[in-house]
């Protein structure tokens, strides 16, 4: 089992996106917790770090992290989730 810490985690629809991306590349047993800003899942952790860094969910940490553009994606991807 792989964990991801996040950032721009805010909600069901935000998780709902993250756990369809996820499952499309492969990965299986995907828990997103948006407490915890967190992402379990087994699969491929660099492949899940790119698929959520282009979602505009970041590693927490990583350079990306304080990008103004991952989080405007966070935004646009938390409302397709909502969808």
């Amino acid at each position: 089992m792989n964990t991801i810490q996040i950032v721009n985690l805010k909600c069901g629809g935000c998780a709902k996106t993250i756990t369809e991306a996820l499952k499309k590349a492969g990965m299986e047993n995907i828990s997103v917790d948006t407490i915890g800003q967190k992402v379990d899942f087994d699969g491929d952790a660099d492949k899940a770090r790119i698929i959520l860094s282009g979602l505009g969910y970041p590693e927490k940490g990583s350079p990306e992290a304080e990008s103004l553009l991952k989080k405007a994606k966070s935004y646009v991807s938390c409302a397709r989730g909502k969808v």
